[in-house]
């Protein structure tokens, strides 16, 4: 991979920051709840047309390696302008149901698909047993609220998930602040198809991602190579469940390899695939330089083993 230029890379990247910072300033400011607006449970990310993360706002690290997911589970609908799409299932790209993850294309003047705008809200309730929608004694997923496989965000579908939650008007108000955030989101992609060419943009968007992944395999070749053993143990109602992790270090790569771990609880501690990769990926940021854009690039050189069934690899329909 031959190193793009520094200084088109870094104003490039600037200018994705720029975007996803105003997103989540939007989001923030237009939200209703308190979840959103005050305690900032929110992130905003661009992506490119294959679904790769370009850059996003640093908001909550859970979400850095997580969002990528939610927008892979809708790549291969049939997008349009105008058309944003929702989920919150755990096993279709999301991490736990009260994050509702809003993903709306961008299109060029002439209808090329530019990427996508994204932004994930934790909403304060989305129905289950208990108010805040965060049993602790849950067992099955359908008990911790409204699943949303991913599906077309539009006015009918607003109206029936919100009438399954609590305050349901609050959460109407906070989805549609997640739909102009994202609006305001593909109208700077725009903008910036407009000044750069289409084509420019989408150069800029592979050679960020490109840069990152260049600065992230040159830190980690620093690392001495070796094989590095963990245990630790987590507290459940029907006794401590082990995690087991061995990371190596090989050259400009790392895999982080949970295998050994216990199967996936029959309460609720278990963990989507997601979520397990978002906290290896943020492990890895926190290693190298967290000055490096946060894009697809940057985990490009990290691979992530969970087996299936397993409490960091868990299945439907446990809960999370």
């Amino acid at each position: 991979m031959s190193a793009p230029d520094p200084i088109r890379v870094r104003v490039a990247a600037g200018a994705f920051a720029s975007i996803c910072e105003e997103m989540g300033a939007a989001l923030v400011r237009s939200a209703h709840s308190a979840n959103i607006k005050e305690r900032r449970d929110c992130s905003a990310a661009v992506f490119d047309p294959r679904g790769e993360m370009v850059m996003q706002a640093e908001l909550i690290p859970v979400h850095l390696g997580s969002m990528p997911a939610s927008v892979q589970a809708v790549i291969d609908r049939d997008h349009r302008p105008g058309v944003s799409w929702f989920l919150n299932d755990p096993y279709s790209g999301g991490t736990h149901l009260p994050d509702i993850t809003v993903v709306t294309p961008a299109f060029d003047e002439d209808g090329l698909l530019l990427g996508f705008a994204a932004t994930r809200a934790h909403h304060a309730d989305v129905g289950g047993s208990v108010p805040g929608s965060m049993p602790a004694d849950s067992t099955d997923l359908s008990e911790e609220g409204v699943v949303i496989s991913p599906r077309v965000l539009d006015a009918e579908a607003i109206t029936e998930v919100t009438a399954k939650m609590r305050q349901p008007a609050q959460r109407r108000a906070d989805l549609r602040a997640q739909l102009a955030a994202n609006r305001l989101g593909t109208t700077r992609m725009s903008e910036l198809a407009g000044g750069r060419g289409s084509s420019g943009l989408l150069d800029s968007m592979a050679e960020v991602i490109d840069y990152a992944e260049l600065r992230t395999r040159a830190l980690i070749a620093l690392m001495p190579d070796g094989v590095h053993l963990a245990t630790d143990l987590l507290e459940a109602r029907g006794g401590d469940l082990e995690l087991r992790l061995a990371v190596t270090v090989e050259g400009e790569s790392i895999e982080f390899d949970f295998t050994g771990s216990s199967d996936q609880d029959p309460g609720n501690l278990n963990c989507p695939l997601a979520v397990t990769q978002s906290a290896c990926y943020f492990a890895v940021r926190v290693l190298t330089d967290p000055d490096i854009p946060a894009s697809a690039g940057a985990y490009r050189p990290v691979s992530v083993t969970a087996p299936e069934g397993t409490l960091l690899n868990a299945g439907p329909p446990a809960a999370v």
